[in-house]
């Protein structure tokens, strides 16, 4: 199919991108080091990180990790929330040479072993509050090297000391464990201050990340995430911005609210990466769902560039203390990881007078791949158009190119699509066409401007008696219902059709009932799609990130009906 997005381009932003512009992201950080190097670049707690003190930290961690043995490509973990220690270990493991695995702090221990065996990682940084689930795992894996790290770590010395007080002692926010031989960060860093970085050779085809995802399957893989790649994503993001960023009032720097977890590929590469490039300070959150202290934090900037995920706006937009926030230079509020809904976007704009910018991508494509302009100041309901250098093609299972206006697999081609999963060429074939095109699994339907419309999962999907029901489609309608805070739609066996659409609810009215919740649907969506019953909950079950876990409901559903029979 020609691009026929091109056209609809916002002014300015090139068809492509200049994908040999940095040989690494190595280069792409190091010039970012010598350009910026008095300002600031990660505040966490208060205390700021400028790029001058990133360069030296990262220089002496990398040659710390070089003097363990450490070889080119060797993978280390990173298993932390949001503090300044992790950009610090991000840029230390590049300019080492070797490959950054970024974990999810909230795994278990089953989980983590998986993981860091997969991997074969040999040295990981972990968070105190995280070190016992690493002790049940460590066993059973190649991991040779530990490197613990403290809360008050890099806050100096006396709010230092207070800050790990709180989180051992008052909160008991740090379970005991044993981890023999492993090395205080700060002890790491001293020692390296006294070592030389030997800088390797880095090409763009090394890899930079393995980036962990369930993929289409649920089966954890690794994406190998090139610098090239990583690299192509963080340009493409760059250039199309640009127009609202040209836009009066000027920002110098940009002051971006990192509040998704920085182990997950849209805040690694909207908050850490963008914010590097551009020189901008990433204020960094490191628990999101505690809304009264992100307002707070919130209250004392004036935010430029706001990465979310749909549930955290409109938790927002709830709380009582919204209104404290000060929006006046919020360039652009990008929403991704699942659907930004109709009402959320609405009441966000009314709210801050900046609209959200809905993307889509996925941890195998670094992650962006269709964005909304970031000019428009209404809700369009789709993904937006391909990026720069990127083509979208909507397919059908024989991988035949759908005409527009129906419903296929989203696949897609570009610079920041990876090669494939980590030692799986299997599952690599299973999501690779024959033209290099990468199989998403996700559903969608292209319109005449090139716009993509995400209906939903392929493993989402729900099928009544045969007809095909998307979930977002169902939620976005219960969602609109003001009586409502959050929602989720999920498929249970049904004897009469098959499967039968079982809604839960969190609500935001206590007198909403199932019955004039029922009913609503009945006057906005066709018999077949209407919910049979409805589950009200006090919350649901969310990712790290604030994405609503579906495959949790339906097998707490099992399991009940296990129990059951």
């Amino acid at each position: 199919m020609d691009r026929i997005w091109l056209k609809h381009y916002p002014p300015g932003v090139p068809a492509e991108i200049d994908t040999s512009r940095y040989p690494s992201l190595v280069a792409m950080i190091e010039e970012s080091f010598a350009k910026h190097r008095d300002h600031k670049a990660f505040i966490f707690m208060d205390k700021a990180l400028t790029y001058g003190e990133l360069d030296e930290m990262s220089r002496a961690f990398g040659a710390w990790l070089q003097s363990k043995g450490l070889a080119k490509g060797a993978r280390v973990a990173i298993m932390m929330p949001n503090v300044l220690q992790y950009p610090i270990a991000i840029c230390a493991i590049l300019r080492a040479g070797c490959i950054v695995v970024n974990v999810n702090p909230l795994y278990t221990p089953r989980e983590l072993e998986s993981q860091l065996k997969d991997a074969d990682a040999e040295a990981i940084i972990v968070l105190e509050n995280f070190a016992h689930t690493l002790q049940q795992a460590i066993g059973k894996t190649n991991v040779k090297h530990v490197v613990v790290a403290s809360m008050g770590d890099l806050l100096g010395l006396v709010k230092g000391a207070i800050v790990n007080l709180v989180v051992r002692r008052v909160k008991k926010m740090v379970p005991a464990y044993s981890l023999p031989g492993a090395t205080p960060f700060n002890a790491a860093i001293a020692a390296g201050k006294g070592m030389t970085l030997n800088e390797p050779q880095i090409a763009p085809d090394d890899i930079a990340f393995l980036q962990y995802t369930g993929g289409t399957t649920g089966v954890a893989k690794g994406a190998m995430l090139l610098h090239r790649n990583v690299v192509a994503n963080m340009l493409q993001i760059d250039v199309w911005l640009q127009p609202v960023l040209d836009k009066e009032p000027k920002v110098d720097r940009l002051i971006i609210v990192a509040a998704l977890p920085l182990y997950h590929i849209f805040a690694l590469t909207a908050c850490f990466l963008l914010g590097v490039r551009t020189g901008g300070q990433c204020i960094l959150i490191p628990n999101p769902r505690d809304l009264a202290s992100l307002i707070k934090e919130l209250t004392k900037y004036q935010v430029n560039h706001f990465p979310a995920v749909n549930t955290l706006y409109n938790a927002l937009l709830n709380h009582p203390n919204f209104g404290k926030i000060d929006w006046s230079m919020l360039k652009c509020a990008v929403g991704g990881g699942m659907a930004v809904q109709q009402n959320v976007a609405e009441r966000w704009f009314k709210a801050t007078g900046c609209p959200i910018v809905e993307g889509y991508g996925l941890s195998e494509t670094s992650p962006v791949l269709t964005v909304n302009s970031p000019l428009a100041t209404e809700w369009s309901g789709t993904i937006g158009l391909p990026m720069p250098s990127t083509d979208i093609s909507i397919r059908d299972d024989a991988n035949n190119e759908v005409p527009l206006g129906q419903p296929g697999e989203i696949c897609a081609r570009g610079p920041q699509v990876m090669p494939g999963y980590w030692q799986r060429p299997d599952e690599t074939a299973d999501v690779m066409t024959p033209d290099g095109y990468f199989r998403t699994g996700d559903i969608g339907v292209m319109n005449e401007r090139g716009e993509v419309k995400i209906v939903d999962r392929k493993k989402d999907m729900i099928s009544v008696s045969g007809f095909k029901v998307y979930p977002n489609e169902v939620e976005a309608v219960v969602a609109s219902h003001p009586g409502v805070l959050e929602c989720a739609a999920v498929g249970v066996p049904d004897p009469c059709t098959g499967e039968a659409v079982k809604l839960f609810v969190v609500k935001k009215d206590p007198a909403l009932t199932e019955a004039e919740l029922l009913a609503y649907c009945r006057t906005q969506l066709t018999r077949y799609k209407v919910p049979k019953s409805v589950e009200f909950r006090a919350d649901l079950p969310k990712t790290n990130v604030g994405k609503i876990l579906r495959r949790q409901l339906r097998d707490e559903m099992r399991k009940v009906e296990t129990k059951a029979a």
